[in-house]
């Protein structure tokens, strides 16, 4: 077994673990992050298990995993809380960056069969977003968000992501990249069948130009 297959076996280990003990404590909960978007035909992953919790049940969904046998830790971040199901991560993310956890959020995930589970799934709109807004100066890589973007394209409401992110710089040059690879189309873009008038640019005699149109 090559070491991919080795950590793929301990994320689904480690999701099928936390997902039943959920479950079973009836901790309503999203699969979120990269295995969102692998559970609808994206890019693999290997070391990213984020389960999204609203904020008033993150402690019990902690003590919930801890009950469960994985090892639990509190980080000084004011977003997330940790478990280890031995060596591998599962981020519990309560605040997500420009995102609310609520009844709301987790009405919109869908219930999806992953890795033989029925598990609900964090909608992509809600993966893309979560995604760009937690770029910064210090952690901007586009990576993932790129393969994420090609491989699921057609299933992405593009325009929900544009405006849920307008406010971050880094989300704005994210669809600047993707509009020029040709991912997504621009924001201005005319719909289909929509005639756009040409422009025409008229220059005098004496050189001076004008541009109006035609």
């Amino acid at each position: 077994m090559s070491t991919d297959d080795e950590g793929f076996g301990a994320i689904e280990h480690a999701l099928k673990r936390a997902a039943a003990a959920l479950r079973d404590a009836e901790v309503p909960f999203l699969l979120g992050g990269s295995l969102a978007s692998w559970a609808r035909g994206g890019p693999p992953t290997r070391h990213d298990l984020d389960l999204i919790i609203k904020p008033q049940d993150a402690e019990r969904a902690l003590e919930t995993l801890a009950q469960a046998g994985m090892r639990p830790e509190r980080p000084p971040e004011e977003w997330l809380l940790k478990a280890y199901d031995g060596d591998t991560l599962v981020d519990l993310i309560y605040c997500p960056k420009g995102l609310p956890v609520d009844d709301e959020l987790i009405g919109r995930g869908e219930e999806l069969s992953v890795l033989g589970m029925d598990i609900r799934v964090m909608a992509l709109e809600d993966v893309m977003a979560t995604k760009l807004m937690a770029l910064t100066e210090h952690s901007l890589r586009y990576e993932s968000l790129l393969q994420i973007a090609r491989a699921l394209r057609e299933q992405i409401d593009w325009p929900h992501v544009r405006a849920a992110t307008a406010s971050s710089p880094f989300a704005r040059a994210f669809f600047v990249i993707v509009e020029g690879l040709g991912i997504v189309e621009p924001a201005d873009a005319p719909s289909s069948g929509a005639v756009r008038e040409p422009h025409v640019r008229v220059v005098t005699d004496a050189g001076s130009a004008a541009a109006g149109a035609g």
